[in-house]
């Protein structure tokens, strides 16, 4: 091995490496992190070359045929992720001791809560802001199966998901709920269809789009005999497909709110079709969550509950 080797020492510029390495990797390509990164395409070929020296490994493929990696290059990007976390961590823990919260919180959720009546999350950011504002907020739009795995991992703090299946690593603060229900767009053969005419089981015949992701949506698609014909991963491009005329699916009544005043989407059988999902706050048992993260937790579920202040006052910062 040679003496230079990363694996003999690691300091701040092999970090920033790495950094450089992973967000290569994530962008799929040199051009792509340029924007990214903010520097030139020949200093992060010459980044991840340096890298690559350090390591006495090729790390990836790079050149006319595109990128990809080798399978050094998987395996030193799965490490490099966990010293990352670890790195991260280790900066929480060190915040932890400090008087003034400082860091970063890391929140993602799933559904389009920013026209949801019921959701209070940007209230409850403005609010944690007010009480934290050297605290970076970190919001993010994930699947729900990826939030359970990255709160899980450390990779997030705060993740928001439908309560549905919980998992025995996680615990859940409840906070807000959205009624669901059938839509089809205007070029649909149901669009123009009296629901006096209709019964239940007659549109599980029809082409259905739902989440390729185990969620409430799915089992209720199941329950009432829909074969899935399309797959989304979110509820926008699930508007997309219903709104082409070809298909049914379920979205959040605030969702479809304006599609439905525009005349271009309308509810199968409201009365008949329709449930409820319930969102939580999901943050993992162990180890537990930051000081900061724990704030924002407080403050966002006692939003929803209209308990802000106490939460404030509890924590001895002023609002």
């Amino acid at each position: 091995m040679k003496h230079n080797s990363l694996a003999t020492r690691i300091g701040d510029a092999d970090i920033r490496l790495l950094r450089v390495f992973k967000t290569v990797v994530e962008c799929g390509g040199l051009s792509a992190a340029e924007i990214e990164l903010n520097i030139g395409k020949s200093t992060i070929s010459k980044h991840l070359s340096d890298l690559e020296l350090r390591l006495d490994l090729k790390l990836c493929n790079r050149g006319p045929s595109g990128f990809s990696l080798t399978d050094d290059g998987e395996k030193v990007l799965r490490a490099t992720e966990e010293l990352l976390i670890s790195v991260a961590q280790f900066r929480t823990e060190v915040n932890e001791i400090k008087e003034q919260l400082v860091g970063t919180v890391r929140v993602a959720l799933f559904d389009q809560c920013a026209s949801n009546p019921e959701s209070h999350l940007a209230r409850a950011i403005h609010r944690f802001n007010e009480a934290a504002p050297t605290v970076q907020i970190e919001l993010s739009l994930e699947p729900p199966n990826v939030i359970e795995t990255m709160v899980i991992s450390g990779q997030l703090d705060v993740g928001i998901i439908a309560l549905h299946r919980p998992s025995t690593s996680l615990q859940y603060a409840p906070l807000y709920g959205e009624n669901m229900f059938l839509y089809c767009g205007k070029d649909h053969p149901l669009f123009d269809a009296s629901d006096s005419d209709l019964k239940a089981t007659d549109v599980s015949r029809y082409t259905y789009a739902g989440l390729n992701v185990n969620s409430p949506n799915l089992i209720v698609g199941q329950q009432i005999g829909f074969q899935r014909a399309a797959k989304v991963q979110n509820e926008q491009a699930l508007a997309i497909l219903i709104l082409s005329g070809r298909y049914l699916g379920f979205l959040p009544d605030h969702l479809a709110q304006e599609f439905v005043e525009r005349r271009i989407m309308r509810k199968i059988l409201p009365d008949q079709i329709r449930y409820r999902t319930r969102f939580a706050a999901a943050t993992r048992k162990q180890p537990g969550i930051s000081r900061v993260a724990k704030l924002f937790l407080n403050v966002l579920v006692q939003e929803h509950a209209g308990n802000v202040d106490e939460i404030l006052a509890e924590s001895n910062i002023p609002a």
